[in-house]
């Protein structure tokens, strides 16, 4: 969703690659410092593939995966998504409606509570920030849930949810002393057991067996913790490789006046 600030009449639309802190200062976002991640050899087959139709296709997969996340969204903030308008036309795509419905499902037979629901969180020194789908306890354990819908798990997810656990650290996390703490009538999740990804968008074709946890279409991938570390040095290092690159960056920013008249 684009972000917009409106002051003396005119509307900013402000880059939404990064975010803005309290002092309307530019944050580059953990996805966009994960562009310059080496990309491999399976990206640059799809784009020999696809040719000149790449940006479209980036750009209506980037579209499908907000309508997705904003669905889940509604849902679990407990209101009731139609597929319909009330003039009994459709208001998503059907591959849209398919995957909130796998969510659906996966919340339905998992049972699970949301701690946080899209978390947007600064680093503290400004180098980057995000927002997190989900912080949801499951079985006794705090996951922090990334929800996908792309076409395969790329090796950088994984970078970008050891971002986002140390920005939840940062800022909402486990402190013994303050273990009972509440922020804005929230009690504290406390500290992340696991991390995951929700992809709806698998080749599964059933529900899962010894302990899996998918269903047709749907598959919660959860990263062994031994990993952590590996993956938080390779988001350090892309990091700063991101930095080297655009030492004089700039974000965009697009003004107009909110009304016109003759």
């Amino acid at each position: 969703m684009q972000s917009y600030k409106i002051e003396n009449g005119a509307v900013t639309f402000l880059d939404n690659r990064f975010y803005y802190d309290e002092d309307n200062l530019w944050v580059p976002s953990v996805t966009t410092i994960l562009q310059a991640y080496p990309k491999d050899a399976h990206f640059f087959s799809w784009l020999k593939q696809v040719g000149e139709e790449a940006d479209a296709i980036r750009d209506e997969a980037g579209r499908r995966g907000s309508i997705v996340h904003k669905l889940t969204e509604r849902y679990d903030a407990g209101e009731e998504i139609s597929l319909l308008t009330n003039g009994g036309n459709l208001e998503y795509k059907l591959s849209e409606w398919a995957m909130f419905e796998r969510y659906v499902q996966f919340r339905e037979k998992y049972p699970f509570e949301v701690l946080y629901s899209e978390l947007t969180c600064i680093e503290d020194n400004g180098k980057f920030a995000g927002t997190i789908d989900r912080v949801i306890e499951y079985e006794g354990e705090n996951y922090l849930l990334d929800i996908k819908t792309s076409n395969a798990i790329h090796d950088h997810y994984w970078l970008q949810l050891a971002a986002y656990h140390e920005l939840f650290n940062q800022f909402w996390g486990y402190y013994p002393e303050k273990a009972n703490r509440h922020l804005d009538g929230s009690v504290v999740a406390g500290p992340i057991q696991k991390r995951a990804i929700l992809w709806l968008n698998a080749k599964t074709r059933t529900y899962g067996k010894n302990g899996a946890i998918q269903g047709p279409g749907w598959q919660l991938i959860i990263r062994e913790e031994a990993e952590h570390k590996n993956d938080l040095d390779l988001f350090n290092a892309t990091m700063k490789l991101w930095q080297a690159q655009n030492k004089t960056i700039k974000p965009r920013q697009s003004t107009y006046q909110i009304t016109h008249k003759r």
